[in-house]
């Protein structure tokens, strides 16, 4: 496999020279522009430029030379800052000099939390005494203990020797960093190259055998070098493949585990750049994740519309189960699931707001229900993220047809019903009212008498049976009291909410309270910003003895407010008065259950008002110039007859 001529991606590359005074950098600088030894330097160079066709990757370089005088450190930090490479210099004939790299100059960097690649560089080669250690010996010390060193080298302004490697070598760190794809200390390659490298090597597998044949091996290579393979060169890939790692090789050609052993072989030999051209030919960055040019969907919508996937993906994702439920019996266990998500970055359900928010059976696997309610999820939630995701785990289809963009919740409130298939529930109420377990109820944990206050928001997804076999997905975001107010100081932050619920404990008096005010707060919120979500109150824990004042005022409050009565459950005894159903319901008719506020009515009573004086000043208006024009008619026939 041969490394590629061209780099696409960068348009310049600034490399930063630092060291101690008369270390040998301005001389550098000059040498390496000029191909000659400076007979005058300047104390510090002016910004030099060497042009793109300098070296084989073709971007250009910005050499920017520092003075180490502390009277010009803050121009040295914003250099440092603004840099995508170090050089860091010392004088091979000052030892002070190379103490000073790992007592000042590189805990000076990290310190100032400069995190690119860094270079060192031995200036002044030419007068190096001969009985030193060699370079491995001074550097392995020092490279041990920071990490962020690329490579060290050596060289001679003077005598022309190796000046150009020392910004090579910087280029190369920037263009084709090792951090991204080799550790260092294990001597191998980091998960997430392998993922990388596990997706290119199945969507080269065309016949999908586990192997790539010389046919497919040949293609792969035409495709990121641009030059077949010779039968001979092929035949020396996998013979030295098979010598080190006989499983790389089989009787249908080179394996994955092959495929991968030759990368780190290649990365081993200093030739990064072979692998970076395969990732940034199947469209990685320098992150390894897909490029924002290959996720063309923008997503733009307004804030109370949402994006789901459409049945396309569906039954994409539905294929994609299947072939990964390797026991067939229904469920994606933790390591069938990791499997899945092996050719992506990392499984995006192991943190965050998808984890644990689909329902599980007792080993831990996931339903297809369950698989399909996270993806719903991470739709709603990240839809970029989730279209990366579809790409990683094999959809080749365009992006367009996997992914919709639903009407405006303001829409279906005029034609008083919604079609979403996905319905965002946001939960409210006091501590310890039941919000938790009423998610646990959606997604079939069991009643557990131990209370975990909720710290941060928390997500439930299911699938919800309605009449007619109909199934709608349910995603409840329960929102802990004491972020309500951070919540609500955002004008469209309910604009998500296709409904929202407020629980309280239904056995205390303070808990029906708080509720209470909960969603007065949310209703005034909803009503200012144009909002307005439909509201539904629960009454938790039924199995208890009721407050009877709470029962009394909830009825009064909530006719007050013109939404239901409130609906009992109780996750203790399993009793939940198809509460799910009913917010579903709620949800596909966005326009009831909308609690009017007595601030509300007084605004319309306003707005009646309003209205009301200009019929009148419209009617009185076309009176008068009736009047005026009755007058004109008037006098013109008296002049008439006069």
């Amino acid at each position: 496999m041969a490394a590629s001529k061209e780099f696409v991606g960068r348009s310049n590359v600034r490399v930063v020279v630092i060291g101690d005074e008369n270390a040998g950098k301005s001389s550098l600088i000059v040498s390496v522009a000029t191909e000659c030894f400076p007979e005058n330097v300047p104390e510090v160079m002016p910004p030099t430029r060497l042009p793109a066709d300098y070296y084989p990757d073709r971007v250009p370089i910005t050499i920017i030379d520092t003075s180490s005088r502390e009277e010009h450190r803050a121009r040295l930090v914003a250099e440092c800052q603004q840099a995508d490479a170090i050089v860091l210099t010392y004088a091979c004939d000052r030892p002070s000099t190379l103490e000073r790299l790992s007592s000042y100059w590189l805990p000076e960097l990290r310190r100032l939390d400069i995190k690119v690649p860094v270079i060192l560089v031995g200036c002044k080669l030419d007068l190096r005494d001969e009985l030193q250690f060699s370079l491995e010996q001074l550097m392995s010390p020092i490279m041990q203990n920071f990490r962020e060193i690329e490579t060290c080298v050596e060289c001679s302004a003077l005598k022309q020797i190796q000046v150009p490697e020392v910004f090579y070598y910087a280029q190369k760190a920037v263009l084709h960093p090792t951090a991204p794809l080799f550790d260092q200390e294990t001597q191998s390659l980091k998960p997430r190259c392998i993922r990388a490298l596990k997706r290119i090597f199945i969507l080269c597998d065309l016949d999908r055998d586990g192997a790539l044949s010389d046919a497919e091996l040949n293609e792969f290579q035409v495709r990121c070098f641009n030059a077949p393979l010779q039968p001979d060169e092929v035949v020396g890939v996998k013979k030295v493949v098979q010598e080190k790692m006989p499983e790389g090789v089989n009787d249908r050609g080179l394996t994955l585990t092959g495929f991968l052993f030759l990368h780190a072989l290649f990365i081993e030999k200093g030739r990064l750049e072979t692998t970076w051209t395969v990732l940034r030919k199947f469209g990685y960055d320098n992150d390894i994740t897909l490029r924002d040019d290959l996720l063309p969907l923008a997503f733009k919508r307004a804030p109370d519309q949402s994006v789901e996937l459409t049945n396309v993906a569906v039954e994409f994702l539905k294929g994609i189960f299947y072939m990964f439920d390797i026991d067939s019996d229904g469920a994606l266990s933790p390591a069938e699931l990791d499997d899945l998500f092996s050719t992506a970055p990392e499984n995006p359900w192991a943190e965050g707001p998808c984890k644990d928010a689909a329902e599980k059976n007792v080993l831990g696997g996931l339903s297809l229900e369950g698989f399909l309610s996270e993806w719903a999820l991470m739709t709603l939630l990240d839809p970029v993220s989730s279209l990366a995701n579809l790409i990683y785990v094999g959809y080749t289809g365009d992006p367009a047809t996997a992914f919709c963009i639903n009407r405006r919740r303001r829409t279906d409130q005029k034609k008083q019903h919604s079609q979403r298939g996905a319905f965002q529930c946001f939960v409210f109420g006091p501590k310890s009212g039941g919000k938790s377990m009423l998610l646990n109820s959606l997604i079939g944990r069991p009643f557990s008498d131990k209370y975990t206050p909720t710290t941060q928001q928390r997500f439930a997804s299911n699938f919800i049976d309605l009449p007619k076999g109909e199934k709608k997905t349910l995603i409840m975001r329960e929102i802990p009291e004491d972020e309500v107010k951070t919540l609500l100081s955002i004008n469209d932050s309910l604009a998500p909410c296709d409904v929202a619920i407020f629980v309280y404990d239904s056995s205390d008096e303070k808990s029906w309270k708080k509720a209470t005010e909960l969603l007065l707060e949310v209703a005034n919120h909803a009503e200012s910003n144009g909002f307005e979500v439909p509201c539904l109150v629960v009454s938790a824990k039924d199995d208890l003895d009721p407050y009877p004042l709470a029962v009394q005022n909830s009825a009064r409050v909530t006719q007050d407010l013109g939404i239901e009565m409130p609906i009992p459950v109780s996750t203790k005894l399993g009793e939940f008065t198809n509460v799910f159903q009913r917010i579903i319901g709620a949800a596909q008719h966005p326009h009831l259950s909308i609690p009017e506020t007595e601030a509300g009515k007084y605004r319309k009573q306003c707005q009646l008002v309003f209205k009301s004086t200009l019929m009148a000043v419209s009617v009185g208006a076309a009176f008068v110039f009736v009047g005026l024009a009755a007058c004109r008619i008037y006098a013109a026939r008296k002049k008439t007859s006069d």
